[in-house]
């Protein structure tokens, strides 16, 4: 029964490379083995490849300074941060709060063996992350330090208790994110912060990862000491690949106790959490009166509800809310001086900055593309919006004011700054300030009429119309070329009429084109959303 129950939880887990939510039916054995290849590709030849450069770096200087045990601290520890936060929601929505409990503890199947299956596929997940981590750094330090069978036992026993470390924190960190999910209300915007706090980490340890490696190698033996003195734990830890049994014995039983105490921990809480039903209030009913809202009015709150009530919708198309106000402050700090490098460094292009600032600003409201899969958001209940007494226009309207909305109040904050540090004349700041205006009228539009006409609506997971469609991967990639085109044309030939007239041109264009597809929205796009 375990097998099976493990079976069925990795199946969940990696259901999207068997079946095609888009279609709405399983993938060819071709575009299952195509998946598949893949992800072999992106984990052992991407992943497993950027830590085998790493291990190389690292081994040769540490193994020679008599520092192995250092080398596998931070290899291990890598592993661990990695495994664990790579892990973490798929413990928390595959052990704590999945989706099929109620049917599970339905069924004649022992609580035990629930949760015995539901750690199996938390460890095996986990230990998918710290094989392309450690996997390469053990065999790397075996064939610089030379192997021995002490070596490869306490490499093997390193490996298994990181492997069950990564095990008890991904469970740690799963109980407290199931925890703190039960008592929100919206879950929506914290998956959001969640997601992008991870982000901004890890790209900031990307940038710093080289300054990091550089300092460690140069004071290694400093450090070495420190840690020595004030964590004697973690150079035992280390010294467990470098061949020291008396340091796997303790880990191994110390991570074997530690698993035990969870195993009991679970066994008690388990039917607790796995019952929740979150958070209830209990309100008293008070008569009040409520205001009436125009039709437009619940349109667009209805709209606005749609957005915040899906994280997946908000971190794909709606990360220019927080990039074009972050481009703003980035300018007003420091837009002079990247200025005046860009002023120096294309000398021959007389106001190329003021250009290239509009260019930026348009880019960061590229990054917003509400409107494209909007209307294919509706899915099967497309006919609920058809079926109401409201112009079909106007249910357009509505949609792709989300957009204009969440872009142009951001922009007009960023598009002041850009016109307020940029060193042009009057007339190019305030192109500075219209042009990237109009684009986020022309990207919105341009979307809405992408969605209408290229919907998808036989989807079974909105990842499918988000990331998927057609209309979502024309207006995205179409903005970033429009975008090259405007940058490229200016420095060809374009700053022979001036930067000023240049974009007062482009804001023209696509006003034009801006005006052409709203009015078609207004005929045909009512006409074309009231038969899909």
């Amino acid at each position: 029964m375990v097998r099976i129950l493990v079976k069925k939880q990795l199946a969940e887990v990696f259901k999207s490379y068997f079946y095609d939510a888009k279609k709405n039916r399983m993938r060819s054995k071709l575009a299952i083995a195509g998946w598949i290849v893949f992800f072999i590709l992106i984990m052992v030849g991407l992943l497993g490849g950027a830590f085998t450069a790493l291990s190389l770096t690292l081994c040769g200087g540490l193994t020679q300074a008599g520092l192995g045990w250092m080398y596998f601290l931070l290899m291990g520890g890598i592993a661990i941060i990695l495994g664990a936060f790579g892990s973490v929601f798929n413990t928390y929505a595959g052990l704590y709060l999945s989706k099929d409990n109620d049917l599970l503890l339905s069924l004649p199947i022992p609580v035990q063996t629930i949760i015995t299956a539901r750690l199996a596929n938390v460890w095996l997940m986990g230990t998918l992350y710290v094989t392309v981590v450690l996997l390469p750094a053990i065999v790397i330090y075996w064939i610089i330090s030379g192997i021995t069978a002490g070596k490869v036992i306490c490499g093997i026993i390193l490996y298994l208790v990181v492997t069950l470390i990564v095990l008890l924190l991904s469970c740690l960190l799963g109980w407290v994110v199931a925890k703190i999910s039960l008592r929100l209300k919206n879950r929506s915007f914290i998956t959001v912060l969640v997601s992008l706090l991870f982000f901004g980490g890890y790209y900031f340890f990307y940038f710093k990862a080289n300054d990091l490696i550089r300092d460690i190698i140069l004071n290694a033996e400093a450090y070495g000491e420190k840690l020595k003195g004030a964590a004697y734990g973690l150079y035992l830890f280390g010294r467990i690949g470098e061949g020291d049994f008396a340091a796997a014995a303790i880990f191994a039983a110390v991570t074997a106790a530690l698993c035990l105490i969870v195993w009991r921990i679970l066994s008690r809480s388990f039917l607790n959490i796995a019952t929740s039903t979150g958070k209830t209030e209990h309100v008293r009913y008070v008569e009040k009166t409520v205001r009436e809202k125009s039709v437009f009015g619940a349109l667009l709150s209805k709209e606005f509800g749609r957005f915040t009530s899906s994280a997946n919708y908000m971190l794909n198309c709606g990360l220019g809310v927080l990039l074009i106000p972050a481009v703003g402050v980035l300018l007003l700090i420091k837009g002079r001086v990247i200025c005046e490098a860009v002023e120096k460094a294309i000398s021959g292009r007389p106001d190329c900055a003021a250009v290239l600032v509009c260019v930026a600003l348009c880019m960061a409201a590229s990054m917003n593309d509400m409107t494209a899969p909007t209307v294919s958001l509706e899915g099967k209940s497309l006919w609920i919006p058809q079926s109401l007494p409201v112009e079909p226009g106007t249910i357009l309207h509505a949609k792709m004011a989300v957009q204009l909305i969440l872009t142009g109040i951001p922009m007009l904050l960023a598009a002041a700054c850009g016109a307020f540090i940029v060193p042009a004349s009057a007339v190019a700041k305030v192109m500075v300030f219209v042009m990237p205006l109009v684009y986020v009228l022309f990207s919105a539009v341009c979307g809405m009429f992408a969605g209408v006409r290229m919907p998808l609506l036989n989807w079974t997971n909105e990842i499918a119309p988000i990331k998927q469609s057609g209309a979502v991967a024309i207006i995205l990639y179409g903005g970033w070329g429009v975008i090259v085109i405007m940058a490229g044309l200016y420095l060809l030939i374009g700053y022979r009429i001036g930067a000023a007239p240049y974009m007062a041109c482009w804001s023209i264009l696509l006003a034009l084109v801006s005006f052409v597809l709203l009015k078609w929205l207004d005929t045909g796009g009512a006409e074309a959303f009231s038969s899909l």
